[in-house]
């Protein structure tokens, strides 16, 4: 998502991340929208919860899980942290240490190491965590 790696999401940023969900034609205000409802620069973090905020309503929430099963072939939910971590450094839009670090600080894996995907899927599309029943 940080094309330029400098930590931070940027106009360039957010188009090219829209572009690869599908959504070519991205108006330059709707961009400089976004970036204004930012407390401050974007990373990581305020970018996930700015981002599930305008997929409401779209079926990016569907689209999102089926990325993850791919991976979770049993359907548990979680993912393993050192996978989840090998896949996104190495495989097509690599992140960076530093973009792994905020995601895992913003989503931490539980004690035995697992990624609730479901909930930080959640988030991502709804902008705030599922109640625990």
């Amino acid at each position: 998502m940080d094309q330029n790696r400098d930590g931070f999401i940027d106009k360039n940023d957010l188009r090219d991340t829209f572009a690869a969900l599908g959504r070519l034609n991205v108006k330059q205000e709707e961009l400089d929208e976004m970036l204004k409802e930012a407390p401050g620069p974007v990373n990581f973090t305020v970018f996930l919860t700015m981002f599930g905020e305008k997929l409401k309503g779209a079926d990016a929430e569907e689209t999102i899980l089926n990325a993850f099963k791919v991976f979770d072939p049993e359907g548990k939910g979680t993912l393993r942290k050192d996978f989840l971590a090998q896949m996104l450094t190495t495989q097509a839009d690599r992140f960076s240490p530093e973009e792994m670090e905020q995601m895992f600080s913003a989503f931490p894996p539980d004690a035995a190491g697992n990624l609730d995907y479901k909930n930080l899927v959640y988030i991502i599309t709804h902008g705030e965590e599922k109640d625990q029943e």
